[in-house]
């Protein structure tokens, strides 16, 4: 797979996704259709047994949503590039019938937490850290309403989510947020590492216990998205969204 916004090669039966939209890789709607080329890529290679999400950079794993692309725009506009993020992406992760790992080389914020989250696995460097800013530029961290609290329960993930502060790779995993901490120099190895055990498995069984994995902890998770994403879609066109989204834009605080 040839693109420029993003790394695709197949290693000893893992398929490694190395995002590289400089500097950041801030998501819009060309990086976000790479990465669902390439999970449908992963898909359908019967020699692919496991695949590995990361970024070509070592300062970052995804700064989140292509800001840019929503300012001064419609709720319309928002919704379409949340159906490729939210519904899209979610429905290849759900039917990819194949472990995916996600390595985190550096921050992940909102959207690039969403990228780390839709796979089964998440390791992070030392380096690393999560946080779901959102809030501070009047919009809100939507899917993870719905994630986050399933992960780490209702009182905790309001507080991150409604904050929005820094969590350190460390904390993070305290809190379950990551499966492991693990020194930069190391985090591709042990990814590949955990993506061979996996390969290591019968393919077929992995299938077939991974898309049954897949429907226990569903339930109304698509739904609820839905529900969200009707919610940040009406968010946008109010003023406040817009002044946080300028104030961002133009490195100031927004006046409310």
């Amino acid at each position: 797979m040839s693109c420029t916004l993003l790394d695709y090669a197949v290693r000893e039966r893992v398929a490694e996704i190395a995002l590289r939209r400089a500097p950041v890789n801030a998501l819009n709607h060309a990086l976000v259709e790479a990465i669902n080329a390439a999970y449908r890529q992963a898909r359908d290679d019967p020699g692919v047994r496991a695949v590995i999400l990361t970024s070509a950079f070592d300062n970052v794993f995804s700064a989140g949503m292509d800001l840019a692309m929503i300012r001064g725009g419609t709720g319309l506009d928002l919704r379409r590039f949340l159906e490729k993020l939210y519904f899209e992406m979610h429905d290849l992760q759900y039917r990819l019938g194949k472990p995916t790992i996600a390595a985190l080389t550096g921050p992940a914020r909102a959207a690039g937490v969403t990228l780390a989250v839709s796979c089964d696995v998440i390791l992070a460097a030392e380096t690393a850290s999560i946080a779901y800013p959102e809030i501070d530029v009047g919009v809100i961290p939507a899917m993870h309403f719905v994630h986050l609290p399933r992960q780490i329960g209702r009182h905790k993930a309001f507080e991150l989510l409604f904050s929005g502060r820094v969590l350190s790779a460390t904390e993070a995993e305290r809190r379950g947020l990551v499966n492991a901490v693990v020194p930069r120099a190391r985090l591709m190895d042990e990814a590949r590492r955990l993506a061979q055990e996996f390969a290591d498995k019968s393919p077929v069984v992995m299938k077939l216990a991974r898309d049954s994995f897949m429907r226990q902890n569903d339930f109304e998770y698509r739904r609820a998205i839905e529900n969200v994403v009707e919610t940040i879609c009406n968010i946008i066109a109010t003023e406040d969204a817009q002044e946080g989204l300028d104030a961002f834009n133009e490195k100031r605080k927004p006046r409310w």
